[in-house]
C-alpha cells in the first residue's frame, strides 16, 4: 500500500493536476478568509462552509485518473500481478487522493492561529470542521475512485464524477422542492452537505461519522469487486 501511495503522490506532482488543485483550493480559502475578516466575522467555520460545495466538485478531478489512466496505459495488469493485495492498491490510491484533497486545507490552521490573536476562537469547532470536511471529502473521493475503475477515459470519469457531486449538492434542494415529509427525511438522511453542516455547527454526532465511513467502505469495496472482476476477465 505504501508503494502505491508514494507512486500516486509522485504522479500528482509530476503532472499539473496536483498544483492546480492546491492552487484553486488555496485561492478560494484565501478569498473566503479575506471576506470573513472584512466582515468582522471571526469564525473559521465560514471558510469551511463556503468551500464545502466547491470541494465536492474538485474531488472528482483528483480521482478521475487513478484507475482509468492505468487501464489506458495498460499498466493495470502489472499492478494486478504485483505481490500486493488488491485492497492495498485501492487503499493506497484512496489515501493519496485524500492527502492531496486535505493538503491545501491545512492553511486553515494558519487562519485559525491568526484569528486567535484578535478574537476568542473555539478550537473544538475548528477540529470538528476539519474532521467533517475530511469525512465528506473521503466519501466523495471513494465514489470518484469507483467511477474511475469503471472506465479507461479520464474525461468520462471526471464528467460522471462531477455529475454525481452536483447531484449530491442538489439533494437538499430536492428535499425542499417536494412537499412530502418522508421524502424530506430521506433526502436529509443521505445529504452530504447537511451532515457536514452538523460538524460545522459543532454538533458532533457519531451517526454522521458512521454515515461517511460507510460510504467510503462501500465504494472502496465496490472498486475492489470491479478490479477483481477485471483481473480474472
Amino acid at each position: 500500500m505504501g508503494a502505491v501511495f508514494k507512486r500516486e503522490m509522485r504522479a500528482y506532482f509530476t503532472m499539473p493536476i496536483g498544483y492546480i488543485v492546491i492552487a484553486v483550493m488555496l485561492l478560494l480559502t484565501g478569498m473566503y478568509f479575506s471576506y470573513m475578516c472584512q466582515s468582522s466575522y471571526a469564525n473559521i467555520t465560514f471558510v469551511f462552509s463556503s468551500i464545502s460545495s466547491i470541494a465536492l466538485l474538485i474531488a472528482p478531478i483528483i480521482t478521475m485518473r487513478l484507475f482509468s489512466e492505468d487501464r489506458k496505459q495498460k499498466v493495470d495488469q502489472a499492478l494486478f500481478t504485483a505481490p500486493v493485495k488488491l485492497i492495498s492498491i485501492v487503499l493506497g490510491k484512496f489515501f493519496a487522493a485524500i492527502s492531496l484533497f486535505m493538503l491545501p486545507l491545512t492553511i486553515t490552521l494558519v487562519y485559525q492561529i491568526i484569528l486567535s490573536f484578535v478574537a476568542d476562537v473555539n478550537w473544538l469547532i475548528y477540529l470538528s470542521d476539519l474532521l467533517g470536511i475530511a469525512l465528506m471529502g473521503g466519501a466523495i473521493l471513494s465514489i470518484g475512485i469507483f467511477i474511475s475503475a469503471l472506465t479507461e477515459s479520464q474525461m468520462i470519469a471526471g464528467i460522471f464524477g462531477i455529475g454525481v457531486s452536483f447531484f449530491i449538492m442538489q439533494i437538499d434542494y430536492f428535499s425542499s422542492a417536494v412537499n412530502a415529509e418522508w421524502f424530506t427525511k430521506f433526502c436529509t438522511s443521505i445529504s452530504f452537505i447537511a451532515r457536514f453542516n452538523a460538524f460545522a455547527s459543532g454538533k458532533f454526532d457519531f451517526s454522521n461519522v458512521i454515515f461517511f465511513l460507510s460510504v467510503v467502505t462501500l465504494f472502496l469495496y465496490f472498486t475492489h469487486l470491479v478490479l477483481d472482476k477485471k483481473r480474472w476477465a
